[in-house]
């Protein structure tokens, strides 16, 4: 699966081949480089967007550690305390994210 991520001093918004996730704070990294946050993670589809049709994300923890320019990431589900995935991330190269069709 591919995925992508954009880090600003406020959060970040992430993009997956199917899908995007948003962090509305700061990842401040511990004395190990790892961090957990909140945010949402929404599912999309193929084809055009419906008249009516509401985007709604599903509140999700991102933790994960960086190490040099290496990421490792894990979605879980806010619900539950299985993993819904987890990437590797390297800092400057552009994931390969293919988007619904």
């Amino acid at each position: 699966m591919g995925i992508g991520m954009v880090v600003t001093g406020t959060g970040a918004r992430i993009e997956y081949d199917c899908a995007h996730g948003t962090i509305g704070e700061p990842l401040l990294l511990d004395a190990d480089g790892r961090f957990e946050v909140k945010g949402l993670h929404f599912r999309e589809h193929g084809g055009p967007v419906r008249e009516g049709e509401e985007e709604r994300g599903e509140p999700v923890r991102y933790t994960g550690r960086v190490t040099g320019e290496n990421m490792t990431l894990t979605v879980t589900r806010a619900e539950g305390e299985e993993p819904a995935g987890t990437y590797e991330l390297v800092f400057g190269k552009i994931g390969r994210v293919r988007k619904c069709l």
